[in-house]
């Protein structure tokens, strides 16, 4: 059985007694169990493997297998759970969250990491005497500082790992480049051609219809006295093709 406390812990405190009878009453009986505490202040990596959320916390481990007891803190609760055989009663705690798998280890260090970022928080401030808020400052400087650190240094990895393809060159001699330049010279030619022969198709399309001459001495023949006056026949208007 192992407890997990914290010395500012009133709980923790309260539960102190009980847990010293209990572990007498246990070597009295020979019962072959043994019980432990630790202090989550002292071993914030052994805290992390356990997931200990609130204290105090009791497991129950046998034969590599984790199980939280939940139950009434009173001696006779407790030894009974032990003497009852209880415990099969409550789920193990699943593999993926077991205290030894690899998974929790590196939990372990970020809880020993967070408590050494305490330490270092209380210190800038007892020590040094700086504010809160100078404290926290110096904490955003370097988290940002650390990012952009470790970014860069992920992008040096990837970049080695999987190198951004460059296009192949194709290397030519002089005399082939001078072919696709004239080549490229003449299809541009061609093209102003054809656009040009368009735009006068285009053109031709939207003009007036021609009158022709006959049609203009007609309309002076018909015109009476009142054209007698003109003395000249309107002129055809010359066609492009002309």
């Amino acid at each position: 059985m192992v407890e997990f406390y914290a010395p500012w812990c009133p709980a923790c405190n309260a539960l102190a007694p009980t847990w010293s009878d209990l572990s007498k009453r246990m070597r009295r009986k020979q019962l072959g169990v043994r019980t432990g505490a630790v202090d989550v202040t002292k071993s914030p990596g052994l805290s992390g493997r356990f997931v200990v959320t609130a204290l105090p916390t009791i497991y129950h481990v046998k034969d590599g297998e984790f199980r939280q007891y939940k139950g009434p803190r009173d001696v006779d609760s407790m030894l009974g759970y032990i003497e009852e055989q209880r415990w099969k009663q409550t789920d193990p705690v699943p593999g993926w969250k077991a205290p030894n798998s690899l998974q929790m280890s590196l939990v372990a260090e970020f809880f020993k990491l967070s408590q050494a970022l305490r330490n270092v928080h209380n210190m800038l401030m007892e020590t040094y005497g700086l504010p809160t808020w100078g404290s926290y400052l110096i904490f955003a400087v370097g988290t940002i500082f650390l990012g952009a650190l470790l970014g860069l240094l992920l992008v040096c990895i990837i970049d080695f790992l999987y190198p951004p393809r460059r296009p192949d060159k194709v290397f030519v001699s002089q005399a082939e480049a001078d072919k696709l330049l004239e080549k490229k010279e003449e299809e541009l030619i061609n093209d102003d051609i054809v656009d040009d022969a368009e735009k006068d198709s285009d053109e031709e399309k939207n003009s007036p219809p021609d009158t022709s001459e006959d049609d203009d001495e007609k309309q002076v023949s018909e015109g009476g006295g009142d054209n007698e006056r003109a003395t000249e026949v309107r002129k055809r208007r010359p066609r492009k093709a002309d």
